[in-house]
């Protein structure tokens, strides 16, 4: 197809990131953006969510600390998911850890927050593949392309195009090496139009690297 003829459809229907329900006569996976109330989660077009009530696996997010999850277009969020923002810390410079300001009849005033070991807001970028059971700790940072291995317990942040596991995730390995990493970010496909994106669908799922390296070269010198 030349760059410049209209991309052909499947089924003719062309794609929207409104619809709840992506997949034909299957009401287990979301399209997480159109189902968000919550003003502090940001949600890009496309992301999904292989189950139904995101906001519920967004845990500890209280307006006080009024942190942020972000999470960028295009990204696969497996069933299980949690992410864990940063009401769920508690004061560790004081005698007690104990939040007795949560429950009733305790004469304790909401810290400030200077006080809280508060680690700022949790950001996912795109193309990120967070498999099953994964549980992202507040204020982590996930880069483009990252993939997180199932059942992770993610604390620190993730490079771009980088394989993570385990309990704490570590670092497995990139998925490609610096050059391909480097065209890839400065290409950023998931902020072409979705015509675009269509057409970019045979580079997108090609293994066939060197060829998509020397696509991507033409593409970023035009």
């Amino acid at each position: 197809m030349k760059q410049n003829e209209p991309p052909i459809w499947k089924d003719g229907i062309i794609p929207t990131p409104d619809k709840v329900f992506p997949v034909p006569n299957f009401n287990r996976m979301i399209y997480i953006k159109p189902t968000i109330k919550n003003k502090n989660i940001i949600i890009g077009d496309f992301t999904y969510f292989s189950d139904v009530n995101f906001e519920n696996h967004v845990t500890h997010h209280y307006p006080f600390c009024n942190d942020k999850l972000i999470i960028g277009k295009f990204c696969q969020i497996a069933s299980g998911v949690n992410f864990v923002m940063n009401g769920s810390n508690h004061q560790m410079n004081a005698i007690s850890t104990f939040p007795f300001y949560i429950f009733e009849g305790w004469n304790q005033q909401i810290p400030h927050l200077s006080e809280m070991p508060l680690k700022g807001d949790t950001i996912v970028g795109n193309d990120v593949w967070i498999g099953q059971n994964v549980t992202i700790l507040p204020g982590v940072h996930i880069g483009d392309g990252a993939i997180i291995g199932m059942q992770s317990v993610v604390g620190s942040d993730v490079p771009p195009y980088t394989i993570v596991a385990g309990n704490p995730a570590k670092p497995i390995r990139k998925r490609f090496d610096d050059e391909l990493i480097e065209m890839l970010l400065k290409l950023e496909w998931w902020n072409r139009s979705i015509e675009e994106i269509n057409r970019l669908i045979p580079i997108l799922s090609c293994s066939d690297l060197e060829k998509v390296k020397k696509k991507i070269s033409t593409m970023l010198s035009e």
